[in-house]
């Protein structure tokens, strides 16, 4: 019982309830900024702060100027006191313990970084530039440099960063919530480059959840670490205007594209069996790609990711190219040089799927917020990974800005997007009753058709240079047309029938082929209703497929045959074309990502003339307009042999406005064929400017001794030409 004469307690203006102080110390605490940094209290100005382990505390102004001396008040490290400033500004303290003296800046004493547009924008799903609000950035603000990090949790109950600049401490960085967008931000003074962090997250019910790594993360930690990591700005001095500027200017489907699709971890790998770095693979994939005849480099995904035989499909990180190869401006500085020596660079982009590790999206601020709750459309059953809710403004925005990201950010030419039909439908790969109709009762995700026509409409208008190709495997209409046209806004797609057929015909024993003939001409009756591309993908070397050399039927000699002329019938036939790394020369074994290629075949004469065919054929295909310039047009292509099917033997001419047209001729059988009649629409002779079974591609050398001879008999052009066994001949008028 107190005396009657004590004096009454007089409550200092710095002081706060021992409630209060207590939610800072336990980490509940969730708005920091009202009782933390500086504030006015009447005609004072008073200073708080939360420093875990000090005993004593000055107030400086951020030139060193001391302003006061705070008081303790709790032993943990909270402390208080009147400053003399005046008005609110940012500060920073000396703080001691024993004879340890550090300084701290407090983080509570600045203000917002993100305004209200910021808000709007972010709530309404229409910010084109969220990559560089969001995240964490190093800026300049308010005097001091430090990192601003921002993110979106809006169920949280309280949001911290952590990291190595504050022992991991989620109570020293909780951040202020805008509530307007649901973002949480706060800058940190005195942060620097190359510090790792996290956020802690508090879900609404109080729960702690497991440490989340940073979504708009632009660098992260190397596997099987998961951090993020602050950085700089790219600081990149590009010299690509050149090869920006034809690419703005070019109808993509005019011109010669012939696209290298790598595994840039086991393209090479250094003696060590380690990756190669960004500038090891310049030093040696862009001038392998220059000699080969290249004009793409395609990569499986680069962005961050945790398991390596994932091969990037399950990526964690959509913003931060992989630690795998060193730092992100490694990266540009490849593009770079890409583009400096005419190379184009398409990237493996995954907005489909995302994987559930506790450091990525799943349940991100303890409720379904990237993806969709329900797992009848948030779950996928053939990958067990998280959908992304398409249909929420803010997951949209999520990803079409990191498609704006890689195109900015690294110039980035191309985003090849993975697994499109399973965007496209409800029920893909679901059985009756594990799916969920459409407002109209189908089973068309109408909220994915709408993210890729925003996708599109969004990347093209603002890098109209740059092309988006769909791996779509279904025929879902106008994949490539454009959005006004009812299209999903593609500049091409994948044509996986094409890959399937031919492929599915030249693994016959070549006595059966006559029975399959339809599987080679059948394609003609699509080829032109989309933009594609003919791919020869990682698909078809992998999960006990084996190379595309082992698919082919006969004796060793007959396998190296077959897979020439199929080359050679793929770079003749209408479409743009992709060859998977090391099928170029032919790798017997099917590709591992674990390892590198087998260079060591091109030391065996039969490799290395494989690879001088895929070198040949690109530079034709190149050089001729014919061969390219019609690819997705119909008039660019005309049948001169199609019911052949006894012999095995297809023809077309290939076209171009005001240019030479050629002749492919392919025979699938390992016949030898003279006299072989053939129409063609021009008299005079022909040059054979490409024959399979020539001696320097390892063939046996037959052929029509470089020319042929088109005379006009009964009205009818026609040539006798001879056929060589298992081969694909090109001719071209000489005149």
């Amino acid at each position: 019982m107190k005396s009657p004469n004590a004096a009454p307690v007089v409550r200092q203006k710095y002081e706060i309830a021992a409630d209060e102080i207590a939610a800072f110390l336990s980490g509940t605490h969730n708005n920091p900024f009202a009782s933390l940094g500086v504030h006015k209290a009447g005609d004072v100005y008073v200073a708080r702060c939360f420093i875990p382990g000090a005993e004593h505390v000055t107030a400086l102004s951020l030139d060193g100027q001391e302003i006061g001396d705070l008081n303790r008040l709790h032993q943990d490290g909270f402390f208080g006191g009147i400053v003399s400033v005046s008005k609110l500004q940012p500060i920073r303290y000396r703080a001691r313990r024993g004879d340890v003296e550090w300084s701290v800046t407090d983080p509570y004493s600045f203000g917002p970084v993100l305004g209200p547009m910021d808000d709007y924008f972010s709530r309404q799903g229409s910010h084109l530039r969220l990559f560089d609000k969001m995240g964490a950035h190093l800026i300049k603000h308010e005097g001091a440099t430090g990192v601003h990090f921002a993110v979106w949790a809006p169920n949280a109950e309280r949001v911290s960063v952590v990291g190595e600049f504050n022992n991991w401490d989620g109570r020293r960085h909780i951040m202020r919530l805008r509530a307007d967008s649901g973002i949480w931000e706060i800058f940190a003074p005195d942060v620097a480059a190359g510090v790792a962090y996290k956020f802690e997250i508090r879900g609404r019910h109080g729960e702690l959840l497991p440490l989340k790594a940073d979504p708009f993360a632009r660098r992260s930690e190397l596997r099987p670490k998961t951090a993020s990591i602050t950085t700089t700005e790219i600081d990149q001095t590009w010299e690509d205007a050149a090869h920006l500027a034809h690419w703005r200017s070019a109808d993509k489907r005019r011109q010669p594209i012939s696209i290298y699709e790598v595994h840039p971890g086991s393209w090479r790998k250094r003696q060590d069996g380690g990756f190669l770095t960004w500038e090891e693979l310049a030093s040696t994939l862009i001038p392998y790609c220059v000699d080969m005849g290249f004009t793409h480099i395609e990569f499986l995904p680069i962005s961050e990711h945790p398991y390596d035989p994932s091969w990037g499909y399950q990526t964690t990180g959509l913003y931060a190219p992989t630690a795998r190869f060193g730092e992100p401006g490694g990266f540009a500085r490849f593009v770079n040089g890409c583009h400096k020596v005419g190379i184009g660079v398409i990237l493996d982009w995954v907005p489909a799927h995302f994987p559930t590790d506790e450091h990525g999206l799943r349940m991100f601020d303890g409720t379904a917020l990237y993806e969709h709750e329900d797992p009848r459309k948030g779950f996928h059953p053939d990958w067990n990974t998280a959908i992304y809710n398409f249909g929420r403004t803010e997951v949209m925005s999520y990803l079409v800005n990191n498609a704006l990201y890689w195109a900015e950010k690294f110039h980035v030419d191309g985003l090849r997007v993975d697994a499109v039909a399973s965007m496209l439908y409800l029920d893909y790969s679901r059985k009756h009753g594990e799916w969920i109709p459409n407002e109209y009762g189908g089973n068309e995700n109408l909220d994915a058709v709408r993210f890729l026509q925003e996708l599109n409409t969004r990347i093209y208008e603002s890098h109209p240079g740059i092309m988006t190709l769909a791996e779509e495997s279904t025929s879902w209409p106008k994949v490539s047309h454009p959005v006004h046209e009812g299209g999903l806004g593609f500049g091409f797609k994948w044509n996986m029938g094409f890959m399937h057929d031919t492929l599915s015909y030249m693994s016959r024993e070549p006595i059966h082929r006559r029975f399959h003939h339809n599987e080679l001409t059948f394609g003609l009756i699509y080829a032109y209703s989309e933009n594609f591309v003919l791919p020869l993908s990682h698909d078809e070397v992998v999960h006990g497929k084996g190379s595309l050399i082992a698919k082919m039927p006969g004796d060793d000699w007959q396998k190296f045959a077959n897979l020439r002329a199929y080359y050679a019938f793929m770079w003749g036939y209408p479409g743009k074309k992709l060859l998977f790394m090391g099928q170029e020369f032919a790798q017997w074994s099917e590709w591992s990502e674990a390892g590198q290629l087998d260079w060591g075949l091109l030391q065996y004469r039969m490799h290395e003339g494989m690879q001088r065919l895929v070198r040949d054929l690109n530079f034709t295909y190149r050089s001729k307009p014919a061969l390219h310039a019609r690819d997705c047009e119909g008039e660019g292509f005309e049948w001169l042999i199609a019911d052949d099917q006894d012999n095995s033997v297809l023809a077309w001419l290939r076209r171009a406005p005001d240019q030479k047209p050629v002749a492919v001729i392919c025979n699938f059988t390992p016949v030898y064929r003279e006299n072989y009649s053939i129409r063609l629409p021009l008299e005079g002779r022909w040059r054979e400017i490409l024959n399979t079974d020539a001696d320097i591609y390892g063939g046996s050398g037959k052929g029509n001794g470089g020319r042929v001879q088109a005379v006009n008999a009964s009205g009818q052009i026609a040539a006798f030409i001879t056929l060589p066994p298992l081969a694909t001949i090109m001719l071209e008028p000489e005149t």
